[in-house]
């Protein structure tokens, strides 16, 4: 008689406890690893095509995102408005997608990604640990994992954690190059 109560109560614990968890601070075991190599194709002849190569010299973002994603259409906008102001180089992974369906999602609602590759079968974004998507992760100019954020990012969350790592990021970057 005590252990179903015993149960559900250590149920009911464990669910509080994991709805507090903040999923956008989850660690990654990629944070400063290499950005495993890859070589995606494009979403349309239009888009350029998006590989581990593009990574290398500057810092970036890599952002994951689908058609099919409600929180990417939520955080579409900022990337927008990021892109048009040239403060940093966006890359796109088209996740779990058919490049038709990207393709058209960028051309409905904006691209604002440098270069966007498919990842139909889900391949790479296995490799960099995406558990959903958007996620957003900052690359070093030595083409390293420095951050990931897992959900939509916007101009708060910018401010807060992005943009201070990606000027010290900047930083490091012109001091090695003395």
């Amino acid at each position: 008689m005590f252990i179903p109560i015993l149960f559900f109560a250590g149920l009911g614990i464990f669910a509080l406890f994991g709805l507090k968890i903040d999923k956008d601070v989850l660690p990654s075991v990629m944070i400063d690893k290499p950005a495993p190599e890859f070589d995606l194709p494009p979403v349309s002849a239009d888009i350029p095509a998006f590989s581990s190569e593009d990574l290398k010299g500057q810092v970036s973002l890599v952002n994951i995102f689908g058609s099919w994603c409600i929180a990417c259409r939520y955080e579409h906008p900022f990337l927008m408005e990021l892109a048009e102001s040239g403060e940093i180089a966006i890359y796109g992974i088209d996740w779990k997608d058919t490049p038709e369906d990207g393709a058209a999602w960028l051309e409905r609602f904006g691209n604002p990604y440098t270069a966007v590759g498919n990842d139909y079968e889900g391949r790479t974004a296995i490799d960099f640990g995406v558990s959903g998507a958007p996620e957003t992760f900052v690359i070093d100019h030595e083409g390293r994992i420095r951050w990931r954020f897992a959900g939509a990012l916007n101009e708060e969350i910018w401010n807060r954690q992005f943009a201070p790592l990606i000027s010290q990021l900047r930083k490091d970057a012109d001091n090695a190059e003395l």
